[in-house]
């Protein structure tokens, strides 16, 4: 498809011819504006950073609108800036947030208690119980494990909750009306079931015969959102939600409303991973890896969640909390330093600096040993987070070594998951792809992925989009008529016709370097679980 030039996007944007993608990250709310070729026109983003408070990390629903609002303005001001033009009416519309975590509210739509996120690590008792009832692993991050989690402990809004949801699916809800879920990001609230694609009907009726579940007024499957596939109608943007969207009232209400998905199915769209037999990974304050299943798990992993892509196909997910957080408080120390010297550093160039001296790094980090755990870690049972970083006298201690073993670290939860896929299940891909603020210094961290898995790593250009743009492109499939193509195949002949990518192998010597800093690492866990017991 030709790209539109300046006058042709102006004409498209008065029309109304225009998708929104709304995603909210750990670190950053992002929304973009499309055109029907998928060529990002405006933009804009708010800088945001959960909180640790009363013991949970959360985020206060203030601050997701405040985001919202802002990054909406931002677009706006461009669209009229670039296009001397008043964005008045936008066709579709879509929202993307983390997945899991737990928002509960009561009959007036009062949220209960404050939003429990995916990275509270509270919740072992209650994921420990729903696996062994259902033989089907349930996270601890799951909304289901929070909501069973919050009766054992007989928390006094249990009796008073009558719908719960995702971060996605509320922002939806305040928007639309609609209280639904992508399927993706359902499924990640509760099992569902591939071929009726919703929640496992024996599951809800396990959970709801539940003795300490029995007593409450509701029933499981009243309070949960419908389910949608990627296409499916999922309302429409209301006067109401228009208002919330655009604080400046030029925003027309009646956007088609595409059903709203968590971080990981917007993930699996920027990368063109929904075809059974792919893959990818998504790296950022947390990382996962998605595989398309082509058959189910021989077995039940705790360390594997059984989720879905966008249309519904079962996906094999490792889940770790703590990827790049570490990182960026040690560029943080760095440019502190820099400072002091009176040098300004751009954080690119800082990051950029950092990383390329990595390749320099001895390729086992020297001996050298990070735990980058700002929160828990379910992978290594890890319940709380204690950021450190070990190393004997002996040990190579240079700043290329000390860069490798915090981009070594990242990784290393994801390893140890991914190890469990590939040893035991035999899983394999036929593509693997990787995202994130990671890859933006070319090949250095690439390359340490594609060794630490022992897997050729595919980035590609519209990975660096992200999801606001992956959930924009829902946004055009939804408005384009789920019939007439399935989301794989739209994909391939709309959106990904001349993909550009860049392909990094394995190197022998990385592999092994790396193969001998994950038995340091899974050695020393014991070093890291005493600074959790000891350190409070």
């Amino acid at each position: 498809m030709k790209k539109m030039n300046l006058i042709e996007t102006s004409q498209a944007i008065q029309q109304g011819n225009v998708s929104l993608g709304i995603e909210l990250g750990s670190t950053r709310i992002k929304a973009v504006l499309v055109t029907d070729d998928f060529e990002t026109i405006a933009s804009g983003g708010y800088v945001w950073e959960n909180k640790f408070e009363n013991g949970i990390w959360t985020y206060s629903l203030e601050e997701v609108w405040e985001g919202i609002q802002r990054s909406y303005a931002q677009i706006a001001a461009d669209v009229q800036g670039k296009y001397h033009t008043t964005l008045t009416k936008i066709s579709a519309i879509g929202v993307s947030a983390m997945m899991h975590g737990y928002l509960a509210f009561a009959e007036n739509g009062e949220l209960l208690v404050p939003f429990r996120t995916w990275r509270n690590n509270i919740t072992e008792q209650a994921a420990d119980e729903l696996t062994e009832r259902f033989q089907f692993n349930i996270p601890q991050r799951w909304s289901i494990a929070h909501l069973y989690q919050a009766i054992l402990n007989q928390e006094p809004h249990v009796k008073d909750i009558r719908f719960i949801t995702t971060l996605a699916g509320y922002v939806h809800w305040k928007l639309s009306g609609e209280k639904v879920l992508g399927i993706g990001d359902a499924s990640g609230v509760f099992p569902v079931d591939e071929e009726t694609g919703t929640y496992r009907e024996d599951f809800l009726d396990t959970f709801d015969q539940l003795e300490n579940v029995a007593p409450y007024p509701w029933h499981i499957s009243e309070i949960l959102p419908k389910v949608l596939k990627a296409g499916e109608y999922a309302g429409t943007l209301t006067p109401e939600g228009a208002a919330l969207l655009d604080v400046n009232g030029n925003l027309q209400a009646g956007s088609l409303m595409a059903p709203p998905e968590g971080d990981a199915g917007t993930g699996m769209v920027c990368t063109n991973s929904v075809r059974k037999r792919t893959g990818n990974i998504s790296v950022g304050t947390s990382a996962f890896s998605m595989i398309v299943l082509d058959q189910p798990l021989e077995k039940v992993y705790r360390d594997i969640d059984i989720v879905t892509t966008p249309s519904g196909a079962p996906v094999a997910m490792v889940h770790i909390n703590n990827c790049s957080s570490d990182i960026n408080a040690w560029a943080n120390l760095f440019k502190q330093f820099a400072e002091r010297l009176g040098v300004d550093l751009p954080a690119d160039r800082l990051y950029e600096t950092l990383f390329l001296v990595a390749a320099k790094a001895d390729p086992d980090a020297g001996g050298l040993l990070n735990y980058s755990y700002l929160s828990g870690e379910n992978i290594t049972k890890m319940p709380a987070g204690r950021p450190l970083f070990v190393r004997k006298p002996d040990s190579a201690f240079t700043l290329a070594n000390f860069v490798q073993a915090q981009l070594y670290a990242a990784f290393a939860p994801l390893k140890i998951g991914m190890d469990i896929l590939k040893n035991e299940e035999g899983i394999k891909t036929d593509v693997l792809i990787a995202q994130g603020g990671l890859f933006k210094t070319p090949v250095i961290g690439q390359q340490v992925l594609a060794n630490a898995l022992n897997t050729p790593i595919t980035v590609m250009s519209t990975a660096g989009e992200g999801g606001a743009w992956g959930m924009a492109v829902l946004a055009v499939y939804a408005k384009s008529g789920n019939g007439k193509q399935s989301l794989e195949d739209f994909l391939d002949q709309n959106v990904f016709t001349h993909p550009e990518s860049m392909t990094l192998s394995p190197e022998p010597e990385g592999v092994s370097g790396y193969e001998a800093f994950i038995k340091r690492y899974e050695a020393g866990l014991p070093v890291e679980s005493m600074a959790v017991k000891s350190i409070g």
